[in-house]
């Protein structure tokens, strides 16, 4: 049996589809981070039969965990203070996504100038459906490959 110690101060990001955390570690910077990370992929899970966690010790206001809405919307989002789960928290799709997905559109300007950022902005939030900031492309959710 895998033992991970628990944390004092930080967060702990449960229910992510198994495969998944990868990614949102890379797109919350956790990377850049000097903090303790601990990533389980593929744990057992009675509602979702696999599933990956990660638990992060640091500043929880030092991150923008609403991409992570876009991203998955089953995460569960517990705030831990002195060990203890103190909050979960609900997430919200973000009103703007940077560096997330990336424009198809081969005559955007994001696309020709490769040094902008990739930016799309939610234009419907009950379809969830983003645009690009920069031509408007509309994001396909179904578009695997549009992800940076």
């Amino acid at each position: 049996m895998l033992n991970i110690g628990k944390i004092e101060e930080g967060f702990v990001l449960d229910h992510i589809q198994a495969g998944k955390s990868m990614q949102i570690y890379k797109h919350l910077g956790l990377d850049k981070l000097d903090s303790t990370v601990a990533i389980i992929k593929n744990a057992k899970s009675k509602a979702m039969g696999k599933k990956d966690i990660l638990k992060v010790e640091c500043d929880i206001n030092s991150l923008d965990l609403d991409v992570l809405a876009f991203i998955d919307h089953n995460i569960t989002v517990n705030v831990i203070k002195a060990g203890e789960i103190i909050e979960k928290r609900s997430l919200v799709l973000p009103k703007e996504i940077t560096g997330v997905i990336k424009c198809h559109n081969p005559r955007c300007i994001s696309s020709i100038e490769q040094e902008l950022p990739q930016i799309f902005y939610l234009a419907d939030e009950k379809k969830e459906i983003y645009r690009c900031k920069y031509c408007d492309e509309k994001y396909s959710d179904g578009d695997a490959a549009a992800h940076v």
